[in-house]
């Protein structure tokens, strides 16, 4: 049986989502999905509220989406949150130590804290790291411009497989873009083993949804709940508590 698997996706834990991981499960049962990666900024807490929530026939992976020194990663099948500002090999070592599988989010796309967002100039550092991880999103339901168009070629240039995610920060984007798996992704080796025979279902956040995001950001804020930021002295090691 195939699967059909959306490994971006994010809850009230991340500091500009207001969707409840409980909301989150349930649009994601309802809309046929059966593996979500719940990858909250910096933070896995709603993962595994979202873990615990799910329905039957939906399996939730505990992911996390960190800001590292050198840009945006995704990581799954954590066990502990990983801390942010760490350089990026450190942060796949450090994913790896827990047993996890890492993926390249939106890296071209400019707006936000992409591996390659800052232009050609930093292609090579994410070449660099092509050969650490296990899959790039080739389509970000929320990436602008061409993002998408030169992730699809980055990944076949260095032959990483490619999956299409929603990126979802509301409820109404989940499930509007992701990928169906042969096998079964339940398990970093069956995730391994089925990201080649992947096929990508490529729908599109609307703008006026995407226009959420500023103020799911405002009313965060006023929450408390707000980006974790590594500290700017010391060993460089954050110590995963939000900056007040």
């Amino acid at each position: 049986m195939p699967a059909f698997v959306d490994l971006h996706c994010h809850t009230s834990a991340s500091f500009d989502s207001l969707a409840s991981p409980e909301a989150v499960v349930r649009a994601a049962s309802a809309r046929g999905l059966t593996h979500l990666a719940i990858t909250d900024h910096d933070r896995i807490e709603g993962a595994l509220r979202a873990r615990d929530a799910a329905p039957d026939g939906l399996t939730v992976i505990v992911g996390e989406e960190i800001r590292t020194a050198d840009g945006d990663l995704i990581a799954i099948f954590l066990e502990r949150a990983i801390p942010p500002g760490l350089p990026v090999a450190d942060t796949i070592a450090a994913i790896r130590q827990q047993g996890g599988l890492v993926g390249i989010p939106h890296p071209f796309d400019r707006l936000r804290g992409s591996l390659a967002g800052g232009g050609d100039s930093a292609t090579g550092g994410m070449a660099a790291t092509a050969g650490l991880v296990d899959w790039i999103e080739i389509h970000n339901a929320r990436a602008i411009g061409r993002a998408n168009e030169r992730a699809a070629a980055f990944a076949r240039e260095h032959g990483l497989p490619g999956v299409a995610v929603s990126d979802s920060h509301s409820t109404m984007e989940v499930g509007v873009a992701w990928t169906r798996l042969p096998g079964d992704p339940s398990t970093p080796a069956g995730l391994l083993d089925a990201l080649p025979g992947a096929e990508l279902v490529t729908g599109r956040a609307s703008f006026a949804v995407r226009l959420l995001g500023p103020v799911a950001k405002a009313v965060q804020w006023a929450r408390g709940n707000r980006r974790i930021r590594p500290p700017t002295t010391g060993a460089g090691l954050a110590t995963g508590s939000p900056q007040q």
